[in-house]
């Protein structure tokens, strides 16, 4: 679907993208992280033909993208951080002038319009698009990059701002989306949202790839498996001194790096006639990698 070589834009003296190369295969959810002036937006707007690079080459579902940007137009969804919509309009009118533009004719429209609204869960009813809520509105902006039904989306942080259980909601619509065969690139802070639905996930720094892979693949490379032993004990005293641990919760913590480390763990508490509560694995986070890779 993506095929993406050596990609680089200047502004003047700053390089905001340094050499990016990837390629995505077609249904992946591509995840785009990265520190503030990482790149993600700049890449983001490359994909979908808004800007041109410097150097470099793009190729989107067999098209030239940098030799002719408007053939995205039919395959492509995009969606900028600020959705500036038609707040004199209705939420019907608005995707209807849309799906217009697109080709469409009103029947089709129609059909679409009313299917996006209720898998997203929006019923604006007669309401003008400025008298809906933040999270509303951004349904209506996802709705609007869906009317042509393309295969290819470009979301730029897509919950960006919305209260939990909305952002929560979209985050699952996209997940949908991506299950049902769209080829999708997002960049987004919800760390936690990136990894519960992005089949790959970019780690930009300074407009490089420093990381690109599954979560596992990530996982791997930035830190193994760990285990984290919550545990109570009458007498903390009585446990080995040579035990590290914390209060958490209510109970202690210990930490170890391996299944023998958790033995031992186990068995100092036992010793100290104590009881083990629960044992957590734990590999390091997206948030963890970001850190790690710094600013």
């Amino acid at each position: 679907m993506i095929a993406a070589h050596d990609l680089a834009k200047e502004y003047g003296a700053f390089r905001a993208l340094d050499g990016v190369s990837f390629d995505l295969e077609d249904g992946e959810v591509l995840g785009i992280v990265g520190h503030n002036g990482a790149g993600k937006t700049t890449l983001l707007k490359i994909l979908s033909g808004l800007s041109l690079p410097t150097a470099g080459r793009l190729s989107v579902g067999g098209a030239d993208v940098l030799a002719d940007p408007s053939a995205l137009k039919q395959t492509l969804g995009y969606l900028p951080e600020e959705s500036r919509l038609y707040e004199t309009m209705r939420v019907h009118d608005y995707l209807l002038f849309f799906g217009e533009i697109y080709g469409l004719d009103r029947a089709t429209v129609r059909v679409r319009a009313e299917r996006l609204l209720d898998s997203l869960s929006l019923d604006p009813g007669e309401k003008k698009i400025g008298e809906l809520s933040k999270g509303m509105r951004r349904k209506v902006a996802i709705a609007r990059s869906l009317i042509h039904d393309p295969s290819f989306l470009v979301y730029d942080e897509p919950t960006s701002g919305l209260d939990p259980m909305t952002g929560r909601f979209i985050g699952e619509f996209l997940k949908g989306l991506g299950a049902e065969g769209k080829t999708i690139v997002l960049s987004a802070h919800n760390l936690f949202q990136v990894e519960a639905i992005c089949d790959r996930v970019m780690i930009l720094r300074r407009g490089r790839i420093e990381a690109f892979g599954t979560m596992a693949e990530l996982r791997e490379r930035f830190g193994s498996l760990t285990y984290a032993i919550y545990f109570t004990v009458l007498d903390a005293g009585l446990l080995d001194p040579d035990l590290s641990y914390s209060r958490a919760e209510g109970v202690y913590l210990a930490e170890a790096g391996d299944v023998e480390g958790m033995h031992a763990v186990t068995a100092m508490v036992t010793a100290a006639g104590g009881r083990v509560e629960r044992v957590e694995s734990r590999y390091p986070s997206l948030e963890e990698m970001l850190v790690a890779v710094g600013r």
